[in-house]
């Protein structure tokens, strides 16, 4: 049985940091891409970060690039978040993926991905 977990959400004031982590179980994860998605309230769930199975892409939704990272151990089957900087407009409930596909778009769509997480609010205060 196949399980995401995301964990390290939490209340944070503007300008702060906070590392989200995901961990996967019950699928080879190191053959896995693996994303982040948020859903703000009253928004669609929205591409975020994802990272290839081999680490050796990376890709970005403009609106973090500079202040989040994505990063992968593959020994411990989890996927991590660093946020940095953050603002108001980060708020929202944040979401791993997990996928076993081929993308040509950088992993920027839902259906791209096979597994989710319940995922973990984050809350940042102005």
């Amino acid at each position: 049985q196949v399980q995401v977990a995301e964990s390290g959400g939490g209340l944070v004031q503007a300008g702060g940091s906070l590392r989200l982590s995901c961990a996967a179980s019950g699928l080879p994860f190191s053959r896995y891409t693996m994303g982040w998605f948020r859903q703000a309230p009253g928004k669609e769930r929205e591409f975020v970060a994802a990272m290839t199975w081999s680490a050796d892409s990376t890709y970005y939704t403009d609106s973090v690039k500079g202040r989040f990272i994505i990063s992968r151990d593959n020994a411990k089957n989890t996927l991590y978040l660093q946020m940095n900087i953050l603002k108001p407009e980060d708020t929202a409930v944040y979401y791993c993926a997990a996928s076993y596909r081929y993308s040509v778009n950088g992993y920027r769509t839902q259906a791209e991905y096979d597994y989710w997480g319940q995922g973990t609010q984050v809350t940042v205060s102005s």
